[in-house]
């Protein structure tokens, strides 16, 4: 009897208490992560890769599936994934399956972008975010909620870090003025990795200073302070993935100084003089030309009249009248 009662209490011994929580692999090697919510053998838990890695342009796949506590449940359901931070973040997609139906009803997808590849039914969430760009990285949570008489719901907390992959692409390059008359260039890259940025122009005194973005963790910065000379800058951007180029120019005005300078704001106020003396002489010769025109053209409406009163002395002047003779 006495060893029955120690065997009992070395199994009792080994019995785990309170939450579990166990990490495991997926079938590409990932690290998943399992949260537990509750104790009972059948309990809410989610299940994401740590990370998931495309190239900017194609699609990815986010995968989460989850358990939960009610063996049997068919009530209506919603599936929700979140941007930035859990339980807080922007909605991108939201989906409702009512009660029985394997069907989720697509009610959010932000930009059209995001499709439901799981059955929430089969306890799948796994998304597909479409055409992606460099934006799109950054944590994703997924989250199912059940309604009815349950009203039970469950969220991830660790996240997906979605990691976009892009090669450098130049976005801004430009010169720009600087203090006492001087001129300095900014260089902008965006990439993922971050790309290195480096100038190169006809000067080697010239130095860049690459600073982050701001806003963006892909984006980077790099200026030359001072162009000291005229010529050709070329920012290069490089990472991993490839490398890109963009090129600005500079040629400053340089007027001469002393009496050239003078002689040529004389010069060219001689000038302007000129063709205004020019314009108006013209402008007199016109006038003169159209007063002679008109004193040498003959009075029009008088020979209308003289025409009128001959015609009229014509018309006076006719036969004499007939006479009847008895």
């Amino acid at each position: 009897m006495e060893g029955s009662i120690q065997l009992l209490a070395c199994l009792v011994c080994v019995v785990p208490m309170g939450s579990l929580v166990r990490t495991k692999r997926d079938t590409t090697g990932n690290l998943l992560n399992t949260e537990v919510h509750s104790v009972p053998a059948q309990r809410w838990s989610m299940q994401v890769p740590s990370e998931v890695s495309a190239a900017a342009g194609d699609a990815a796949v986010l995968p989460c599936t989850f358990t939960h506590p009610h063996r049997h449940y068919d009530g209506a359901l919603t599936a929700i994934w979140r941007a930035g931070e859990p339980y807080a973040g922007p909605q991108v997609f939201r989906c409702a399956a009512a009660r029985g139906s394997e069907l989720c009803q697509t009610a959010l997808s932000l930009h059209g972008r995001f499709r439901l590849l799981g059955n929430p039914r089969r306890n799948d969430l796994s998304l597909r975010v479409e055409r992606l760009a460099l934006a799109d990285g950054g944590r994703y949570f997924c989250r199912v909620e059940f309604a009815g008489d349950v009203h039970d719901r469950y969220e991830s907390r660790h996240g997906i870090r979605l990691r976009v992959t892009a090669p450098p692409r130049i976005v801004n390059i430009s010169v720009l003025p600087g203090p006492a008359h001087t001129f300095r260039a900014l260089c902008t890259a965006e990439g993922e990795p971050p790309p290195a940025l480096a100038w190169s122009g006809p000067t080697m005194g010239n130095h860049s200073a690459a600073v982050p973005g701001q806003g963006h963790g892909y984006q980077v910065s790099a200026e030359l302070p001072a162009l000291t000379h005229d010529g050709r800058y070329t920012c290069t951007a490089a990472n991993s993935l490839g490398r890109a180029e963009a090129s600005v120019y500079l040629f400053r005005f340089r007027g001469a100084t002393g009496v050239s300078a003078m002689a040529m704001l004389l010069g060219a106020l001689g000038l302007k003089v000129l063709l205004l003396l020019g314009v108006l002489a013209s402008h007199a010769a016109r006038r003169r030309l159209e007063h002679q025109i008109t004193q040498e053209t003959p009075p029009r409406p008088q020979a209308q009249e003289s025409s009128y009163e001959n015609l009229s002395q014509m018309h006076s002047r006719g036969p004499p009248a007939a006479t009847c003779s008895p």
